[in-house]
């Protein structure tokens, strides 16, 4: 079976930083499904699979094609019941939906500010006209006001992970004992921070530091095969 990965890079096509692809990245290492990435820019994204997506990450599974990192985890946890569980059951899709929306609004959108520049100086030409536009129309100032304007988001972004602070102080992943697909929701942007940007995020000696170091580690390493910025 062909069973295919279309992750976002920058010029670099061997660092593929997608928040959502790297939820995807886990969720594969976690069922210990093999996969082939196909790295590919923003620009590149319309012509994959004959037109079949505007955004990745896009899994080709067999003669299956599925968009968005929460329907190709389902589309695992569905296809795949005899391999490890990403949710645990009802009660962790429910989890999973909320932290979702949790890091949609609260994490993606702070982290955003300070790596905008950094996404942008990580693409080639083509790419980086395309961000810059679409990026200043969805935000309505320059990438440099964004990121001028976001600059104090680093120092508010641990008060704002005090709910994970706490939990993560107690079990060391989400669900308890052992990670979930919960955990790779968060880990996604995380990740994306640290490999487009060599901006600080996270303070040592923090429980979500300490908990995001054991997610690196995760299925043989799999977060460390991109290096940080």
């Amino acid at each position: 079976m062909t069973r295919i990965l279309y992750a976002l890079a920058g010029a670099d096509r061997s660092r593929p930083f997608s928040p959502h692809v790297w939820k995807v990245v886990l969720a594969l290492a976690h069922k210990g499904l093999p996969y082939e990435t196909a790295a590919v820019g923003f620009t590149d994204i319309p012509a994959i699979e004959g037109g079949a997506t505007k955004t990745v990450p896009l899994l080709r599974d067999g003669d299956r094609l599925i968009v968005d990192s929460f329907a190709i985890a389902l589309h695992l946890e569905e296809t795949y019941p005899d391999r490890p569980s990403l949710f645990g059951g009802e009660g962790g899709k429910v989890l999973s939906r909320f932290v979702e929306s949790w890091s949609q609004t609260v994490l993606h959108t702070a982290l955003v500010r300070f790596v905008l520049l950094d996404i942008h100086d990580c693409l080639g030409p083509e790419d980086q006209a395309y961000f810059r536009r679409s990026r200043e129309v969805r935000f309505g100032k320059s990438l440099e006001a964004v990121v001028e304007a976001g600059a104090g988001e680093i120092e508010t972004l641990a008060a704002k992970l005090e709910p994970l602070r706490v939990l993560l102080g107690k079990q060391p992943y989400f669900g308890g004992e052992t990670p979930s697909f919960a955990d790779y929701i968060v880990f996604g942007p995380l990740q994306w921070a640290r490999i487009v940007s060599p901006k600080t995020i996270l303070a040592a000696g923090d429980p979500v530091t300490d908990w995001f170091e054991r997610c690196l580690n995760l299925h043989g390493g799999v977060g460390r095969s991109v290096t940080a910025a």
